[in-house]
């Protein structure tokens, strides 16, 4: 574990584990590292060497009140990439991680990087408008901020439901993976919750996604009520050359951490990082 100071002065905590070829996680929002610690062990005991960060605003990272925005947050993912002198990486992202990731290509190129990973990622494009009509509605995402104002500990309890499609019968979710999205929830400063839907849902990835000129491995639940696939996955395999989708079929935004998905996915990881 350590951290690295980033051009304007702020703190990123990240977590560094085994010896190989690299492999950094960029997690999801309002998570952090620790959501990806069952696959940082994956891929560390098969030989490679897992590193995931909390992005500013998050678990132990600087929580400054300004920099939400997603050329800010490739930066620093730049500024983790320069200072461990990571080379061949595969990147591997979670929802709003893969914004994170696309715009780390879209500002940086992939010198350092050999392949990419899309999970539930909220590229190319995720607000409902007259040329995505898959989207989100506004006015849901003004209705997550309200909801963090009014009352974020409850707020972050009841979206785990959403979150891992615990509304589904017969789904796998335990009450331990709704408690740790809280948990991790709640590690958020309360600016970056509310910045960061900002900067999801109007940032635009088409043109990030134009410049992967390595390959991509893209992940979605057809069941996502967080990330809806029609309007990100399946649009992005149109965009990005040299990708794969694979569609789990009655899976949530949560894949790599609900039970049965969990281990489906860290199956299709260690397959695409092997090839």
């Amino acid at each position: 574990m350590g951290y690295v100071t980033t051009r304007d002065g702020n703190e990123i905590f990240y977590k560094d584990w085994g010896g190989g070829p690299p492999v950094v996680f960029i997690h999801g929002w309002p998570l952090n590292a620790d959501a990806w610690e069952d696959q940082m062990k994956l891929v560390a005991d098969n030989g490679h060497r897992g590193i995931a960060h909390d992005r500013r605003g998050h678990g132990r990272s600087s929580q400054p009140f300004d920099g939400y925005d997603f050329d800010t947050f490739a930066d620093d993912l730049d500024d983790l990439m320069s200072h461990l002198d990571l080379r061949d990486v595969t990147l591997v992202a979670h929802s709003m991680g893969g914004g994170e990731l696309a715009r780390y290509i879209g500002r940086h190129g992939t010198g350092r990087v050999r392949k990419a990973v899309l999970l539930s990622a909220i590229t190319p494009f995720m607000l409902q408008t007259d040329d995505n009509p898959e989207g989100v509605p506004q006015q849901a995402l003004e209705d997550i901020k309200k909801g963090i104002l009014h009352e974020r500990s409850q707020f972050w309890k009841d979206a785990s439901e959403g979150f891992f499609s615990a509304n589904r019968p017969g789904n796998k979710v335990t009450q331990g993976n709704r408690d740790a999205f809280w948990l991790m929830g709640m590690q958020e400063s309360i600016q970056a919750g509310i910045k960061c839907v900002d900067a999801f849902a109007f940032t635009d990835f088409h043109e990030d996604l134009r410049k992967f000129d390595v390959p991509t491995l893209i992940v979605h639940g057809d069941d996502d009520q967080i990330v809806p696939i029609d309007a990100t996955a399946r649009k992005a395999v149109e965009i990005i050359p040299d990708a794969v989708l694979k569609v789990y079929e009655g899976s949530s935004h949560g894949i790599a951490l609900v039970p049965g998905d969990k281990e489906r996915f860290n199956a299709d990881l260690l397959e695409f990082l092997k090839g």
